[in-house]
């Protein structure tokens, strides 16, 4: 195949407005299928080739396709733009007939080799526009439809020799079929003389069991005197035993009486020391003059957290911890519990498709749902290098912390829970195993990231 030709914009030009000039518009020929195909194939092909300035632009889209989605995808803008626009036809024709070498050098010649394929001849001469190119289309129409019409015939063909295969199958099914009527039929015949047979020695002993029938009666009535009798006997029993039911009931209301007094009596012992636990409890506080504090220990930590020297940066495993968000609900019903939360833990976990101000917003919301249900105090931690400007406000019951240069929030995720005091209720929500490693060994219960987003989910 020879090289492209690159066309020369000028000459096309120049002879496209004088094609236009000199020859009456003729309303576009009506192209069978495989030439209109082979058209669309040819031109999505070569749209590629073209300097970007001579594509239209409503084709420039198109080239970038890929090659299998070209004609595909863009085969009624190439379409419309070869109708419409002789100049834009004039140049990708010209190239295309360059690359099909002698056979698209005989079809500019207006000759239409014998042995070459008419679909092709027909897209080329469509492209090329010779002189008597209608005719060359019309040519290739009467070959296409003469191909379809014998396919066609070839077809009807078939299906007859098909249809005459299957009366013949049909036939010798129908004589087989007709032989085992027959055999069945013989057999059906002996099967009702043996029936005959077999009724009448139903019959017989139709009436022997009728007999016997008869004898059984006599006897039923007999077997029932005598359980009469026996029920009789069986209702006194179960009167006696009714008694004895009575008795039994009377004696178990006492003894429900006595034990209710006896846990009335546990119900006031255990009230007193309850009491007593209290008011010495207020008289501890009242003697180390504890009064109410407006800080918590993890604001301390969050103050101070600047100044600790940064942890180096670990390998982050997933926990194999539960990810049961039951769980998670009760031990946020401990009183006084504290949450803590691993910030981008969760959200790259569960909202990865968002930018990081709208996984922290969206995070930062949820947990302020749940503060504000379960009372207790939230505390969520995001990595950083320098505070997050433009933050918005966070909701009533939720602590932001981010950490600072030189540190991780792995490390101030530690060191808030090492702050609080031992026996306080901590949940540290993380799938990171040395995060849930390191809080399980000062007294935390780590929690999986999917058992708080299956949380906010549900809420």
């Amino acid at each position: 195949m020879s090289a492209p030709i690159e066309p020369d914009d000028r000459p096309v030009e120049e002879a496209a407005s004088q094609a236009a000039d000199s020859t009456p518009a003729l309303p576009e020929p009506i192209l069978p299928e495989p030439v209109r195909q082979r058209i669309m194939a040819l031109a999505a092909a070569a749209l590629p080739g073209l300097p970007n300035d001579e594509i239209p632009v409503v084709l420039r889209r198109v080239a970038r396709f890929a090659p299998n989605r070209r004609a595909r995808l863009g085969g009624r803008e190439i379409a419309a733009q070869l109708t419409a626009d002789p100049l834009f036809r004039q140049r990708i024709g010209a190239r295309i007939v360059a690359e099909a070498g002698d056979l698209g050098a005989a079809v500019t010649g207006g000759v239409a080799p014998a042995a070459a394929d008419p679909v092709e001849v027909a897209a080329l001469a469509y492209l090329a526009r010779p002189d008597g190119w209608r005719e060359l289309i019309d040519a290739a129409g009467d070959v296409v439809r003469a191909d379809a019409d014998s396919a066609a015939l070839a077809d009807r063909i078939r299906a007859a020799e098909q249809r005459a295969t299957r009366a013949e199958h049909d036939r010798a099914v129908a004589r087989v079929e007709a032989d085992k009527l027959r055999d069945e039929l013989a057999r059906v015949r002996e099967e009702l003389g043996q029936l005959r047979e077999e009724a009448r020695a139903t019959a017989k002993a139709l009436r022997e069991a009728q007999a016997a029938q008869k004898r059984a009666s006599d006897l039923l009535a007999t077997e029932k005197g005598r359980a009469a009798r026996v029920a009789l006997d069986h209702e006194a029993e179960v009167r006696r035993m009714r008694a004895r039911l009575a008795d039994a009931e009377a004696t178990a209301a006492t003894g429900k009486q006595a034990a209710k007094d006896a846990r009335a009596v546990d119900d006031a012992r255990l009230w007193l020391l309850l009491e007593t636990i209290g008011q010495a409890a207020t008289g501890l506080r009242r003697e180390l003059a504890l009064g109410p504090t407006d800080k918590l220990p993890a604001d301390f930590v969050a103050d101070a957290s600047a100044d600790r020297p940064g942890a180096p940066e670990r390998s982050r495993a997933r926990a194999q911890d539960t990810d049961d968000p039951g769980r998670l609900d009760q031990l946020l019903a401990l009183p006084r519990a504290h949450l803590i939360v691993d910030g981008y833990n969760v959200t790259k976990r569960g909202f990865a498709d968002m930018s990081l101000e709208q996984q922290r917003k969206r995070l930062i919301t949820g947990l302020g749902g749940i503060a504000a249900q379960t009372g207790d105090e939230v505390t969520v931690v995001f990595d950083g290098a320098e505070r997050v400007h433009g933050l918005p406000p966070a909701p009533r019951g939720v602590r932001v912390l981010f950490s600072r240069k030189g540190t991780t929030a792995d490390e101030l995720i530690r060191q808030l829970v090492r702050a609080e005091p031992p026996g306080r209720p901590l949940v540290v929500v993380s799938s990171d195993r040395e995060v849930a490693d390191g809080v399980r060994r000062h007294g935390a219960y780590p929690m999986g990231a999917d058992s708080l987003l299956r949380r906010l989910a549900r809420s």
